[in-house]
């Protein structure tokens, strides 16, 4: 059954690197799903790994994963609850394209900063 999101974007069934992009596109996803390529987290365990993340942004990041198919969220019936977040088979399918996208960062990591803080730098006035 395609992805209700996909087709709301009118990506299904075209292109897909759209598609796959689609699912991955969360300011945060990529982040989540390569922190849950760790193994199985709970929800604060995530957000220390993702400090600069919001706590409703990372909730929305998560049900939208969950909801891709790409996270599984464990209820525990006990007192307090627990809640963990582990990958389903089709997220760790998208482990070497989140280590290439890591490995990629690696190696470019300092012409990017360089880029962006030429960018960013307040411009010289010639007088």
């Amino acid at each position: 059954m395609p992805n209700p999101r996909l087709r709301k974007l009118g990506n299904w069934p075209g292109c897909p690197v759209e598609g796959a992009l689609s699912l991955i596109d969360g300011k945060w996803k990529g982040v989540i799903l390569f922190h849950l390529l760790e193994g199985t987290l709970r929800f604060n365990e995530l957000r220390r790994k993702v400090p600069r993340v919001t706590q409703r942004m990372l909730t929305n990041q998560l049900r939208e994963l969950e909801a891709d198919g790409l996270v599984v969220r464990t209820i525990y019936a006990q007192v307090p609850p627990k809640v963990e977040y582990s990958l389903s088979p089709l997220g760790l399918s998208l482990e070497p394209v989140i280590s290439a996208l890591k490995l990629w960062g690696d190696n470019h990591l300092r012409e990017i900063m360089r880029r962006f803080e030429a960018r960013t730098a307040p411009a010289e006035h010639a007088a």
